[in-house]
């Protein structure tokens, strides 16, 4: 365990917010994954999931919330994201469960996981807490999805992404980071600050997994009946994967899971409301969690 190493891109507010980081390692048939933790003596354990093309900043205005509300905050580079290496064969979001169960059950065996432990995964990282709790039902007793995807639903309007990788400039590139964040993340162009182009361009150019298929189908949907962890969900208003099918999504939800928890729909954000609608999050996830 060492200090963990902040982005340059972090206000000096935020750094400070989240300056107690630690950086921790675990391993699965010699592929490494990166966790970042706040606040290890705390007596709860609450695990992050980023989303796809992500890392553990898609949570960089959530994490001094929950450790300010005495949370232990584990949140790791997923798999083949961020610092964490890229499993050999993994190619989506199916064979992340072993890698994250067995990072838990190392830092577990270490000490530096207290009490009950509680997901809350944002999009695709919803779909990993997912697929894990169906195989690893012990590791957690709540999970909390964040505009996950996997659902079987689908909505005539989404915009497709625009590819980035082939443009010879940055700022070429920079235009096509705007364009996706607006036509996927975002809701209000207001929320298109510089941190949020910042740490989505450095994100997205340690996406080691570029050809992930699942969330366009209903895996996700198939699992919740197998979880024995309450479940609870925060939807963005206007979540780009949901234009208009939320309440549809809600019903549909709650028939497919054993134990049902909450259901929070935060006004006016996009699919990235944990970022766009931070304070209103924050405390929808907060209260969701302590319940």
């Amino acid at each position: 365990m060492t200090s963990a190493a902040l982005p340059e891109f972090l206000s000096p507010a935020q750094r400070a917010a989240l300056a107690d980081a630690q950086r921790l390692q675990t391993d699965l048939n010699g592929a490494h994954t990166v966790w970042h933790a706040w606040g290890l003596a705390q007596p709860a354990t609450v695990v992050l999931l980023h989303g796809g093309s992500g890392s553990w900043t898609h949570w960089v205005r959530n994490i001094a919330a929950l450790s300010d509300a005495g949370w232990c905050v584990l949140v790791p580079d997923l798999p083949g994201f961020g610092d964490s290496d890229l499993p050999e064969g993994c190619s989506d979001v199916d064979a992340l469960p072993a890698h994250l169960h067995a990072g838990l059950q190392q830092l577990q065996s270490r000490g530096l996981v207290c009490g009950p432990v509680s997901l809350v995964g944002f999009s695709f990282g919803g779909m990993a807490g997912a697929l894990w709790l169906a195989e690893h039902p012990q590791d957690a007793v709540q999970l909390v999805l964040v505009g996950a995807p996997g659902m079987g639903f689908t909505i005539a309007e989404r915009v497709p992404l625009k590819g980035w990788r082939h443009l010879p400039s940055p700022e070429a590139q920079e235009q096509v980071h705007r364009y996706n964040l607006m036509a996927l993340m975002l809701q209000e162009p207001s929320a298109l600050d510089d941190l949020a182009l910042a740490l989505h361009t450095a994100n997205v150019e340690r996406d080691r997994m570029p050809r992930r298929r699942l969330s366009s189908t209903d895996i996700v949907a198939k699992a919740l009946p197998r979880l024995q962890a309450k479940v609870s969900a925060i939807y963005g208003e206007q979540d780009a994967l949901y234009r208009k099918r939320l309440p549809e999504l809600q019903a549909a939800m709650q028939s497919w899971v054993p134990h049902w928890g909450q259901w929070h729909t935060v006004p006016g954000a996009g699919h990235w409301v944990q970022y766009e609608a931070a304070e209103a999050f924050n405390a929808a996830l907060l209260q969701t969690l302590k319940s």
